[in-house]
C-alpha cells in the first residue's frame, strides 16, 4: 500500500494560479493529463503572490505612479476526487488580498469564486513508442464573495458566472511528455454599482455584457514517481471588449489578452506516502490591457484513499 500511495501521488492535481490583471483566479488542474484513481481524494492548499508595476493600456506599455506596484496574495484550498479511473471531479476556493503601494486606492480582501470541473479521460492508448491520451474537461465558475467587480485593478475578480469546455492531448515517451490544450469560456453578464458607463459609447444600465474568451496551452517536461518538472506557454485571448481609455481605470469588459511563460516543479516524498510539494510561477511576456504580472506559488498536497475499491475498475 505504501508503494501504491507513492505512485498515486503523481496524480495529485497542481493548482496553477494565473493572475493577469483583474486578480481572476483559475484552477488550472485541467491543463495536465494526470488522473486520480477511483475512490482517492487529493486535498490541496496553495499560496500565490502576484505583483506588477507596468501594464498595457491597449497596446501601449506604461506605468502609473499613482498606483505604484499592484500586488495580491492568494490563499486557496481545493480538492480532486476520483469518481472512476477515467472521471475526476475538482474544486477550488480562493481567499484574496489586493494592495497598491502608492496612491489613495485601498485594496480588497475576501473570498472570490468557487471553481468546479469534471475531467474525463476519453482515450488512452499506445501510439508508436509512447502513450497518447485525450481528455475532455467541463468547468464552471460561480462567484461566492460579495466583492466589487468594477474596481480594477484592485478587484478580487469579475463577479461573472462562466462555463468552459477544454480539450487536452498528451503524448508521453518514457518520462518525457509534450501536451497541448485549447479552451473556450462562456461568461454571463454582471451587475455593477452605477447606472451608466462608457465603453466606446454610453450605456444607461447597470448591466455589463462580458466578452467570452479562449486560451491555449503548450507544455512539455519530465515526470517520474519522485520529481516532475514542466515548462508552459499560455495564450489568453478575450473575444471582443475594448481598450482602456487614456489615463483611465480598467473596466470589467475590457479586451484582456496575455501571453505567459511559466514552470511547475513537484516533489513527491518517498518516506511519507501521499505527500507532495509543488512550486512554480508565471510571467506575462506580452499583453493588451493587462499588467505585466509575475506570479510565484507553492502548494502542499496530500492524497489518500476514501474507501476500499475491490473491483479496481
Amino acid at each position: 500500500m505504501k508503494r501504491y500511495l507513492q505512485y498515486i501521488t503523481r496524480y495529485c492535481m497542481a493548482f496553477l494560479v494565473c493572475v493577469v490583471f483583474s486578480q481572476t483566479v483559475n484552477a488550472q488542474t485541467e491543463t495536465d493529463a494526470l488522473m486520480i484513481p477511483k475512490n482517492y481524494f487529493c486535498a490541496a492548499g496553495i499560496y500565490t503572490h502576484n505583483s506588477w508595476d507596468h501594464y498595457w493600456e491597449g497596446t501601449f506599455k506604461r506605468e502609473n505612479l499613482n498606483l505604484g506596484t499592484i500586488s495580491s496574495n492568494v490563499y486557496a484550498v481545493g480538492g480532486n476526487y476520483g469518481l472512476s479511473n477515467r472521471v475526476n471531479v475538482l474544486f477550488m476556493i480562493p481567499y484574496i488580498k489586493t494592495n497598491a503601494s502608492a496612491g489613495t486606492l485601498r485594496g480588497q480582501s475576501g473570498v472570490q469564486d468557487i471553481s468546479l470541473a469534471v475531467k474525463w479521460l476519453a482515450v488512452k492508448q499506445e501510439v508508436g513508442r509512447g502513450l497518447l491520451s485525450l481528455h475532455a474537461i467541463v468547468s464552471g465558475v460561480i462567484p461566492v464573495g460579495n466583492y466589487q467587480a468594477d474596481f480594477l485593478p484592485l478587484s478580487l475578480g469579475m463577479q461573472t458566472k462562466s462555463i468552459a469546455l477544454r480539450g487536452l492531448v498528451n503524448y508521453q515517451v518514457g518520462r518525457f511528455f509534450v501536451a497541448g490544450a485549447g479552451q473556450y469560456v462562456r461568461k454571463d453578464n454582471i451587475t455593477i454599482d452605477r447606472d451608466s458607463y462608457y465603453t466606446t459609447e454610453m450605456h444607461y444600465t447597470n448591466q455589463v455584457a462580458m466578452p467570452n474568451a479562449t486560451n491555449f496551452l503548450f507544455s512539455t517536461g519530465y515526470r517520474s514517481l519522485k520529481f516532475n518538472a514542466e515548462a508552459t506557454l499560455t495564450k489568453v485571448n478575450t473575444i471582443g471588449g475594448f481598450d482602456i481609455t487614456k489615463n483611465n481605470m480598467p473596466f470589467p469588459s475590457n479586451n484582456m489578452d496575455a501571453t505567459l511563460a511559466g514552470g511547475v516543479f513537484k516533489y513527491m516524498f518517498q518516506s511519507i506516502a501521499g505527500l507532495e510539494l509543488t512550486a512554480g510561477g508565471n510571467y506575462v511576456l506580452k499583453g493588451r490591457n493587462v499588467g505585466q504580472n509575475l506570479s510565484v506559488f507553492g502548494g502542499v498536497y496530500y492524497v489518500f484513499s476514501v474507501k476500499k475499491d475491490k473491483s479496481d475498475k
